[in-house]
């Protein structure tokens, strides 16, 4: 008994360190290992024929990292990665252990091997990714699918590491284009609110002693300066209160999405882009789907879901009855009046050339290239709209703060 707690204890003594160095054949390698200390884990690295050359231990930020939960990103990796393997010839369950092995954050680990395990039992890969449809959506599985039916789940695999590739910069651009501004301005509100609570009052005082009435200007600053100090609390409250009433009604009610999905096609500014991105997200989906030899009908409905957007959702909804009665797609398309004239006119030549899928892929890439120069444009005009907007703020108080000294000689006077 006595042994089993001692060995318990030793185990717990355990430290996961990162270490850099040489191999035998003289090449760079890294790697982490587990030791009691820094010198015991030089010791086992250089049993390993390892030349040490930096050792420390692992930090808290890299355990966060590890036990990070599945994001877009790592799902896009995973892809690309099984895609490369099976196009090199590496046999499936084979291709998985080396993901796994590969794989830094834990539950992405679980979920490779949740997977593995399944296909090597006699699973069939979609079957098994269905059982995942928080990372695996009907259009990845179907797609799968499809892949495992024809035998070249390879040339798949391919497609949706780019077709997810495509997606998620189409994503990252969208929410650069949002993100930048919005942080900017909170920024701004800060940088304001600093200055109003701390700053503010400490030139009020000074005013005190001037024995004038203090210009309009300055006492509107002095009065919101002194409003802020008493009810700082209550705006900040309000503040989180919003926000965490915004992201519940967002997440429990599928009205209030739609209508900020409407809404977002109508911003001055933003809503071409989100539009654009809109459009660029269904040609894409139809392209990959249609030329995996998804049915067109079944390819409407991933493109439905793919879109983001309930206006768009709703007329492809309507698309696919049309094209199920046996209308083409363009005149289906035509029809809504949801989508643009080039888009419609595009799909008709390739109907009618039977080359639907390189049309498709075109409007895709026309869109997808729409939206990145309208993000590069709309940063460059926001950076210089940004900074008067951050002049005119800060300045504007400082020179509040100011008019009183700049007018002191005339009180003397």
């Amino acid at each position: 008994m006595a042994r089993r707690t001692q060995k318990k204890e030793t185990e717990a003594k355990l430290f996961t360190f990162k270490w850099t160095g040489t191999d035998k054949f003289n090449e760079s390698v890294r790697g982490e290992i587990q030791a009691e200390s820094p010198a015991r884990a030089r010791e086992l690295l250089a049993n390993q024929q390892i030349k040490v050359k930096r050792v420390s231990k692992k930090s808290g930020f890299d355990s966060f990292k590890k036990n990070a939960g599945i994001n877009a990103a790592d799902l896009t990796f995973f892809t690309r990665q099984m895609a490369t393997m099976m196009q090199s010839g590496v046999p499936l369950v084979q291709a998985f252990n080396i993901s796994e092995e590969g794989m830094e954050k834990n539950k992405m680990k679980a979920l490779v091997k949740d997977i593995k395990d399944e296909v090597a039992s006699g699973s069939l890969l979609s079957s098994t990714l269905k059982k995942h449809p928080k990372y695996f959506d009907s259009l990845f599985c179907q797609l799968v699918a499809v892949g495992e039916q024809s035998g070249t789940l390879d040339a798949m695999l391919d497609r949706l590491a780019l077709y997810k590739e495509k997606t998620e910069a189409l994503k990252a651009k969208v929410k650069k284009a949002m993100t930048y501004p919005i942080a900017v301005v909170v920024v701004a509100i800060i940088v304001t609110a600093i200055l109003l609570i701390k700053v503010v009052p400490q030139f009020e005082s000074l005013f005190k002693g001037f024995g004038a009435d203090l210009p309009v200007f300055t006492q509107f600053v002095v009065n919101l300066s002194n409003m802020m100090q008493q009810w700082w609390y209550i705006v900040l409250a309000g503040i989180f209160v919003a926000g965490v009433a915004f992201k519940k009604a967002h997440t429990n009610s599928e009205k209030f999405r739609h209508r900020l999905q409407l809404a977002s096609l109508r911003l001055p500014i933003m809503g071409p882009i989100v539009n654009n991105a809109a459009l660029a997200r269904i040609a894409r989906t139809l392209c990959t789907t249609y030329a995996s030899g998804v049915p067109l009908v079944e390819s409407l409905d991933s493109a439905a879901g793919a879109s983001g957007n309930v206006y768009y959702s709703k007329a492809l909804n309507q698309v696919k009855r049309s094209v199920s009665g046996g209308q083409t797609l363009r005149s289906s398309m035509q029809v809504t009046g949801a989508f643009p004239n080039m888009v419609i006119q595009m799909v008709g030549i390739g109907e009618e050339a039977g080359s639907l899928e390189t049309m498709l892929d075109k409007v895709a890439v026309f869109y997808e290239d729409a939206v990145d120069n309208a993000i590069d444009t709309l940063t460059s005009l926001l950076e210089p709209l940004i900074m008067s907007v951050l002049g005119v703020l800060v300045g504007g108080l400082i020179i509040a703060m100011y008019l009183p000294i700049f007018q002191l000689g005339n009180v003397v006077g």
